[in-house]
């Protein structure tokens, strides 16, 4: 039995639609089953050229399953059939990660993000321009997972929806500037923002990766309220703490200035993370933040791939071009033959 169904197991993996190589025959069956075409005695219409289109006909009919021309019509059929059931070739096995985790992104976009105490590649920028490179360099990671992005100031926007369409919530990241969102912050805002986000999605696993560099002083909800609501939804909060001691312009060089990064109220983003059950990062330089996001990449893994599958490329178009290459010669050819 089993080899008796290998055959058509084989046409099953090379075709999409087998079924339709069964019309193969049918100009065969058409020409030996159906009556043959009877002439009257008395032609329903006369015409001084009659006989000769007789003899065209019957010269057709003649060459209508023979000869060069019959031999290319036949061709264009079964080709025509063959592009019918669709031929497949299967292409290199791809593994899809399976669905990962709900993950938003929060990022301060206050007036103190542009403190330029941060060293970037040799240069020095400012606190935004470092945490956009290590976002972006961690959104490179995430394949798999489904990501957002919130800015937060004076008050908290969702720039991107949660979505696997990573690129955009990258290009969203680039296109973000000091101050879009307002000059204070509103922390409690965006992690309810993020809570409210994150709750309309049904992934069982939720996190919140907050960043910033200030104290909450604008926005409806105190963030510990807010991390109460997060945790109510099931949302687990990693709050950064970032930025240097601070400096202070002088003759064109950037000098330290000791505690200026006491305005980082740790305290609060500590309670924060430790009530939702994430964890607290604090990082003073650009080398420090990308070693936190590495570890909150461990983590929030993202889930193993899924199965590997092979995808099916459409061959289709081939043999339906050379069918319709064999009907426009069959069709030049008497004409070639009368030349």
């Amino acid at each position: 039995m089993d080899a008796l169904l290998a055959p058509l197991a084989v046409a099953r993996d090379a075709f999409a639609w087998p079924w339709m190589l069964l019309a193969l025959p049918l100009p065969w069956l058409a020409r030996w089953l159906l009556p043959p075409v009877r002439h009257d005695a008395s032609a329903a219409l006369r015409v001084p050229f009659g006989e000769r289109i007789d003899r065209v006909a019957r010269a057709g009919g003649r060459t209508a399953f023979g000869g060069r021309v019959g031999w290319l019509a036949w061709l264009g059929w079964i080709l025509l059939c063959v592009a019918a059931a669709r031929p497949q070739q299967l292409g290199e096995a791809v593994q899809p990660p399976q669905a990962g985790r709900d993950l938003m992104l929060a990022l301060d976009l206050s007036g103190s993000m542009r403190e330029p105490d941060m060293d970037l590649g040799g240069r020095t920028v400012d606190r935004l321009t470092a945490a956009k490179a290590v976002l972006a360099d961690f959104l490179d990671r995430r394949g798999g997972d489904r990501v957002g992005l919130i800015v937060f100031g004076r008050r908290a926007y969702a720039l991107t929806p949660l979505t696997h369409d990573l690129a955009s919530v990258r290009q969203q990241l680039e296109d973000s500037v000091i101050g879009l969102a307002g000059q204070e912050t509103a922390i409690g805002d965006a992690i309810a923002l993020a809570a409210k986000r994150l709750r309309a999605q049904p992934a069982e696993q939720r996190v919140l990766v907050l960043l910033t560099d200030g104290v909450n002083t604008a926005g409806m909800l105190q963030p510990k309220k807010a991390a109460e609501i997060a945790h109510n939804e099931g949302v687990r909060i990693h709050t950064i703490a970032f930025g240097g001691e601070g400096s202070l312009s002088l003759f064109g060089l950037q000098l330290p200035m000791p505690g200026a990064g006491d305005e980082i109220d740790e305290a609060t983003l500590r309670e924060i993370a430790r009530s939702t059950g994430g964890r607290f990062f604090r990082a003073r330089d650009t080398s420090q933040l990308v070693g936190i996001y590495a570890e909150i990449d461990r983590l929030e893994p993202v889930e193993r791939p899924g199965q590997a599958v092979r995808p099916r490329i459409e061959r289709y178009p081939y043999p339906l071009a050379a069918s319709l290459a064999f009907a426009l010669l069959a069709f030049a050819w008497p004409k070639r033959r009368r030349a």
